[in-house]
């Protein structure tokens, strides 16, 4: 049953706390040379609060207006040069493909055979990815909300705080550029370009958002910003504290997750996280060396690509860490699409091969696990 909504003045009250915790996490990262410290910091000091039994949360309403800023912010760092690396996009998404089928396979077999859940939610916590599709099926499907939740926000968890490190400690991270650099390349910013820049993108974003496209209300923004920039029509940018604001905002989302979640209960599905989140790993870190030894693309940008986490944050590391937002995002987005449409056929596959368990749960029931959906968000 769905928690009651929050009144108006608490769920600001709650925001503005939860905002607070994000930036001093960010702001403590970002000032000890943490990479992507900004991102990370606010991610583990939000959910650190969450678990602490703060009552943390980021309204719906602003957290659509982050992603709106976050894609432009994305979009702005777009150049001709950049575009060409889209070059390797075709290759590039079947190996992505292969890798996401191999990743599925791999990880709902050990979350079966190893921690023992069941077929239906073993598939929907090996999912990289598409969260709120994942949650949806999962309670449509009556399997175990509360463990695929922990499971898939744990894994976006140890992505945002290793991926940093782990490029920083074998020199893969790139220095210079990124969205620092264009804020000391453009200068004072142009009030009419920010002015069009701003509305062009938020038309688009809320435009794919009605279509329903995947991230729209991000991807939208980060394509007319693309166009806009790559193309020498506009050159401002978003004032630095704006973008910024926007990434830390991100890492307060993604720490959210943990909000009435009690420490007992991560532990108890912390294995389960923590394996599947090696195994899945261990297929992508095959999965982009052989895309290495096909086709000349920066390690970096390919590890981030090929992460089985959530789009939003990768895109934000991305930017973060100068890397490539524009061919991060592109595979990313592909593994969406086919992440949202490979799982609910394979949920369905499942079902029908186990008719004893409809019998067991016929429509309407509800087991036991299902009715916690403090993490369904």
């Amino acid at each position: 049953m769905a928690s009651p909504p929050i009144p108006a003045k608490r769920e600001w009250r709650r925001a503005a706390e939860t905002l607070s915790i994000a930036t001093l996490g960010g702001i403590a990262l970002n000032w000890l040379g943490f990479p992507a410290g900004l991102v990370t910091g606010s991610l583990l000091g939000v959910a650190t609060a969450a678990l602490c039994g703060r009552p943390v949360h980021v309204p719906v309403p602003l957290s659509r207006v982050i992603s709106v800023v976050v894609g432009i912010s994305l979009g702005a760092v777009v150049s001709p040069e950049t575009l060409k690396g889209l070059v390797a996009f075709p290759l590039s998404v079947l190996v992505l493909a292969i890798s996401t089928l191999c990743m599925i396979t791999a990880t709902s077999s050990y979350l079966r055979f190893v921690h023992g859940w069941d077929a239906q939610s073993a598939l929907f916590g090996s999912s990289p990815g598409a969260l709120a599709q994942v949650m949806t099926l999962a309670s449509e499907y009556k399997a175990d909300l509360r463990a695929i939740a922990i499971v898939q926000t744990m894994r976006v968890v140890a992505l945002t705080l290793g991926i940093p490190a782990a490029l920083a400690y074998f020199g893969l991270t790139v220095e210079g550029g990124g969205l620092m650099a264009r804020f000391i390349a453009a200068g004072p910013p142009s009030v009419v370009e920010l002015a069009v820049l701003v509305v062009a993108s938020t038309v688009t974003a809320l435009v794919f958002f009605k279509l329903r496209l995947p991230g729209g209300l991000m991807f939208g923004a980060m394509l007319t910003s693309a166009i806009l920039h790559g193309a020498g029509f506009i050159h401002s940018i978003l004032p630095w504290w704006v973008a910024y604001a926007a990434v830390i905002g991100i890492g307060a989302v993604t720490g959210s997750r943990f909000a009435n979640t009690d420490p007992y209960t991560l532990l108890r599905f912390l294995g389960a996280a923590l394996g599947s989140f090696a195994v899945a790993m261990a297929i992508a870190s095959l999965s982009v060396l052989a895309l290495a030894m096909l086709m000349s693309v920066r390690p970096a940008d390919a590890v981030l690509a090929f992460a089985p986490g959530a789009q939003d944050t990768m895109m934000v590391l991305a930017l973060a860490l100068h890397l490539d937002p524009v061919f991060v995002g592109a595979l990313q987005l592909s593994r969406f699409l086919l992440v949202s449409m490979l799982v609910p056929f394979l949920a369905h596959r499942i079902r029908n091969m186990r008719p004893e368990a409809k019998r067991a749960h016929p429509p309407g029931a509800t087991r036991p696990e299902v009715e916690d959906k403090s993490l369904d968000r």
